[in-house]
């Protein structure tokens, strides 16, 4: 390792070490190299080492220093700016020298070509420039639709700054890295979101409830023959959760209410409800039993002259539709016959 040289003060290389030295010689150059713009906004062209005696900057569209390639040039003595051929209406030159050009255009991509007229000499620096568009950050993700506490999901955002000598990105997309830092870099590039992401999470069902009219309590419907049965099954889910009613053993419907027009005996037993969310596999069920009802009023007949033998209470098995349709209804029919002379309730 070379040892400092001694010549120089502390304050001397104290600056070196911080700043850098960009170039050995004293060539003018042209920095960024190649530089990368972004359409619809600033591109700034620095002059580096220029000579000491400027007298003119003078810009070009294109490797040659042509009239007709001229876009722009400025004059240090009279701080006055000249227009060539191709100047846009958009390029400024500064006292520094530098090329700004507003509002970047797609075909503004190009060679550019800058020339220093100094009192005792000329010097000329060429540089690419491209400007792209800027693309909004994408984002993918692992799945779109995920389970309610049992599924994990991982997002990854694309980043569009195109690496160059002087902005990159880390592999992780995560760091955006500057290198060179110039005036223009302040304020930082401007930051998009991308566009939002959906995501479905999938739960449920966690409950399922069976609301009815008449209302049921404790798993018993209680209701009178040729009245009208409704049972609505309630449950909560997504995605859509599907429901299916069972009568007994027979498939009823496929909708979340079912109506009995007019009860019969037939239709007396257990009604199931059934939820289902085909995206979490969960299934839950609940069920009511419908069972008759016959009136307070009725379940004895006080006749004029009773008779122990004439009176028939309505079996158990015909609340549950244990017994047979036709057997129930000869009972009643028997009953009705007993009852009617002084029971206006009967059925």
């Amino acid at each position: 390792r070379t040892p400092p040289n001694p010549s120089l003060s502390p304050k001397t290389l104290s600056s070196l070490l911080a700043c850098g030295i960009t170039k050995a010689s004293s060539q003018m150059y042209i920095s960024p190299d190649p530089f990368t713009g972004l359409k619809g906004y600033w591109s700034l062209l620095i002059v580096n080492n220029a000579p000491k005696d400027v007298q003119e900057y003078s810009w070009r569209k294109g490797a040659n220093d042509t009239e007709e390639n001229l876009i722009i040039s400025y004059n240090t003595t009279s701080h006055s700016q000249q227009n060539g051929p191709m100047y846009s209406g958009r390029e400024r030159v500064p006292p520094t020298g530098a090329l700004l050009i507003a509002t970047s255009q797609l075909n503004d991509t190009g060679n550019y070509t800058m020339r220093v007229d100094a009192i005792n000499d000329k010097q000329r620096a060429s540089v690419w420039l491209e400007i792209q568009m800027f693309e909004i950050p994408s984002i993918s993700v692992n799945t779109s639709c995920a389970g309610l506490n049992v599924d994990s999901v991982a997002a990854i955002c694309y980043t569009q700054v195109s690496s160059s000598e002087h902005m990159t990105t880390s592999p992780d997309t995560k760091t955006l890295i500057i290198k060179r830092v110039r005036s223009n870099d302040s304020p930082l590039p401007i930051i998009k979101k991308s566009e939002p992401v959906s995501l479905t999470v999938t739960y449920g069902p966690s409950y399922a409830t069976i609301f009815s009219t008449p209302v049921n309590y404790q798993g018993i419907l209680p209701a009178e023959i040729s009245s009208q049965v409704k049972m609505e099954c309630l449950s909560d889910g997504i995605l859509q959760i599907k429901y299916h009613w069972i009568h007994n053993i027979s498939v009823l419907s496929f909708s979340e209410n079912t109506t009995l027009p007019s009860l019969t005996w037939d239709q007396m037993g257990r009604y199931r409800c059934i939820t289902e969310n085909s995206a979490t596999h969960e299934i839950l069920y609940n069920e009511v039993q419908v069972q008759a009802h016959v009136p307070s009023e009725c379940s004895s007949c006080p006749l004029l002259s009773p008779n122990p033998a004439t009176l028939m209470p309505l079996p158990r098995q015909c609340l549950s539709s244990e017994m047979p349709s036709s057997l129930c209804v000869a009972i009643l029919t028997m009953q009705r016959h007993l009852c009617e002379p002084v029971c206006p309730f009967a059925i």
